[in-house]
């Protein structure tokens, strides 16, 4: 995943000051969230590496830069590649495939508007 990172912002400083947590620990808080669904100010830091805020800004900063969709493609190729990729029962949905006009119809629905009636007087 290393090589799909955007590079670091370069320390605008000499001065001393919190270093950068490393991107592995930032991911590392990242799937802990998702596999616990725990906010992110729940997170442990001290177990997982980082804090949840600094997962949070490096999933939001790694989500501008388009890795996940870049990310994706790559273990999708590597999977094709060591032929592990089974095709043969998958599921499509419509988060990631959009139903182009709907898709078919299959045949005229009855309109539920109110019909006029006549006039009896």
């Amino acid at each position: 995943m290393a090589p799909l990172l955007p590079p670091a912002p370069e320390r605008r400083h000499r001065y001393p000051g919190r270093r950068r947590v490393p991107d592995r620990a930032a991911l590392a808080g990242v799937m802990y969230v998702l596999r616990t669904g725990v906010a992110w100010r729940d997170v442990p830091a001290g177990s997982v590496g980082c804090s949840g805020v600094t997962a949070w800004r490096r999933l939001r900063d790694w989500t501008e830069a388009g890795v996940w969709p870049r990310l994706h493609a790559a273990l999708l190729s590597d999977l094709r590649r060591a032929e592990l990729l089974d095709l043969v029962d998958c599921a499509v949905d419509g988060s990631h495939v959009r139903a182009l006009k709907g898709g078919r119809k299959s045949a005229l629905r009855p309109s539920i508007a109110p019909v006029p009636v006549p006039n009896t007087t």
